[in-house]
């Protein structure tokens, strides 16, 4: 059944990152400049940021099955309608829609941390996003090749078949649920924000991810650019496909993640995988080169970004699953629509960088990013040792033994 779940995450998550690999086509396509048909990009995630704030709440509400076959199926005709759209406008909104629609991956979470133990989410969240990965890997390198070979409509006809054929193969394999929420839709609707008030787990998970995201979604803007350009002799768009191919590896690592945090706890996953991003930032600035050193800083940066924005966002849902599992589906529509509003920032900022500083300009960015998020964790677990000393410390009579027995059976995830 997981595996079913990571085949599922694959075909939807492919939906957002496929037009990043194709949108120097697109432009030549449609007679645009790239800045204008990178905004195929931007309008998908945002859809897609739209689409978990306004339908993954209903996993809490309605049955899984039926859910997911109903999006799955919308985004096949989403994405025939987009392969159709004859100038920029209507492909912008068709893609928009399509985002909209395929959020089947964020549901995915939830339902998969009700099948198993506790102590197996981590390993089990790090399997799907193994699926997510490689549905976003594969569909960046089959979509550069298609687009290259047939044209850009090519690639979002492939991505429909996909998605209709995985509709139909939920419907006989995903397991019966019954939802755990009898609220109305604009109270479930409501809920992400009162958690994101209430759940300070919630709000570090959030940030943590907005940020890398932000950074990653900016490098693959960017290097779609960098590599069309004329740095590298205007390589078509298979190159940018064929470098996402070469970060396959990354699946074998989510997993691994996942067992360090059931292990180690998130705190620990998530400082490493921001020192990995950092440094990912210093290796990508070679890039710009061009040549072979170029190339072999592409990939090992892109690399070490992908390995790090992955591990750590299995910390970071495996953080919000265990906050409280009635309203599982409503975190993670906070969660992710914070993760991929920030994918979409950073897409637009990616663009603007490149245009103006070039491809040390997106470097920078990622750096800047990668910067104030491991700030904010070391003031966030800072502050959560000191009010572990202050509460176990003794008081006067028997407070102290009171307070530090109290501290003893509080972990530092419920603190924070």
């Amino acid at each position: 059944m997981i595996l079913a779940l990571a085949l599922v995450c694959g075909a939807a998550v492919g939906n957002v990152h496929f037009p990043q690999a194709i949108s120097p086509l697109i432009a030549s396509g449609l007679h645009v400049s790239p800045d204008a048909a990178a905004g195929v990009v931007t309008a998908t995630q945002f859809g897609y940021a739209a689409g978990i704030c306004l339908l993954v709440p209903l996993g809490d509400r309605l049955p899984y099955r039926p859910l997911l076959v109903s999006l799955l199926t919308l985004t096949g005709l989403g994405l025939f309608a987009a392969s159709a759209a004859p100038g920029l406008v209507p492909l912008v909104v068709a893609s928009a829609l399509v985002g909209v629609t395929t959020v089947a991956a964020p549901l995915a979470g939830p339902l998969a941390a009700g099948l198993v133990p506790q102590e197996r989410r981590g390993v089990t969240g790090g399997t799907l996003l193994s699926g997510s990965l490689a549905g976003m890997l594969l569909s960046r390198t089959a979509g550069g090749a298609l687009g290259d070979w047939l044209g850009w409509r090519a690639p979002y006809v492939l991505a429909a078949v996909l998605s209709l054929a995985v509709a139909a193969l939920s419907a006989r394999l995903l397991p019966r649920t019954s939802p755990p929420s009898s609220q109305g839709y604009a109270a479930l609707l409501a809920e992400p924000l009162r958690l994101l008030g209430t759940e300070p787990g919630l709000r570090r998970s959030c940030l943590y991810q907005a940020l890398v995201f932000a950074g990653f979604s900016a490098v693959w803007t960017g290097v779609a650019l960098l590599l069309t350009g004329p740095v590298y002799g205007g390589l078509g768009a298979g190159a940018v496909g064929l470098l996402a191919l070469v970060n396959a590896v990354t699946m074998v690592c989510t997993p691994v993640a996942g067992r360090q945090v059931d292990r180690r706890g998130p705190d620990a996953v998530n400082r490493v995988c921001f020192l990995v991003v950092g440094a990912s930032a210093a290796v990508l600035a070679v890039g710009g080169l061009g040549g072979a050193a170029g190339v072999a800083a592409l990939v090992v940066g892109t690399l070490l970004l992908d390995v790090g924005m992955q591990s750590g966002m299995v910390a970071n849902t495996v953080r919000i699953q265990t906050l409280r599992a009635e309203v599982r589906s409503r975190l993670t529509t906070a969660y992710m629509t914070c993760a991929y509003l920030g994918g979409a920032v950073g897409s637009w900022l990616g663009v603007r960088a490149y245009g103006r500083f070039g491809w040390l300009g997106v470097c920078a960015l990622v750096a800047a990013l990668t910067a104030v998020a491991l700030a904010h964790h070391r003031c966030a677990t800072r502050r959560t040792a000191g009010r572990f000393r202050r509460t176990a410390a003794p008081g006067p009579g028997a407070a102290g033994p009171i307070l530090a027995a109290r501290a003893a059976a509080t972990s530092p995830e419920e603190t924070s």
